[in-house]
């Protein structure tokens, strides 16, 4: 398909995913979502699954699962960026679109971060937005790395 004849369907099935991706994030960065409101539901499946577990154990494995959540999360945004950026501009190199959705992805991670920074029970840290954008470059990497290794033909006019 030309870059000419792409309708409104083309451009909303590219970036539709990167909105929702964002609109979750912004869901997640509430007082709802905050270290004091997820500790107690996620101890009780913690526990069902694994057991009893102690107070100062807890705290290290409730961050634990925060952090892989930030990980994972923003890793998944990184993709949808990666995944509109790919789409939306023709016979561009896997690098330029990685680049681009990193920076879209820690642009987010970043608004997200500042966001909390008004809430009463979060935070905002710089530390989150590396995790985050770490969690998009790991993911954006298996995806270059599937690419290379089963459709080698998609990479080949990018060389």
């Amino acid at each position: 398909m030309s870059h000419r004849r792409r309708g409104l369907r083309f451009w909303i099935s590219a970036w539709l995913p990167v909105a929702i991706a964002i609109g979750i994030i912004m869901l997640e960065s509430t007082v709802w979502f905050g270290a004091d409101r997820t500790s107690q539901p996620l101890r009780r499946i913690w526990e069902a699954i694994f057991g009893h577990v102690s107070n100062r154990s807890w705290h290290l494995i409730h961050t634990c699962i925060r952090k892989s959540g930030h990980f994972l999360g923003f890793g998944l945004v990184g993709l949808a960026w990666l995944r509109a950026w790919r789409m939306s501009i023709p016979r561009s190199r896997f690098v330029t679109d990685a680049v681009l959705a990193l920076a879209g992805t820690a642009f987010v991670a970043s608004g997200d971060e500042l966001h909390q920074t008004f809430l009463p029970n979060r935070t905002g840290s710089v530390r989150d937005v590396m995790i985050d954008c770490a969690g998009a470059i790991v993911l954006q990497v298996l995806v270059y790395l599937y690419l290379r290794a089963f459709k080698p033909r998609k990479l080949a006019h990018e060389l």
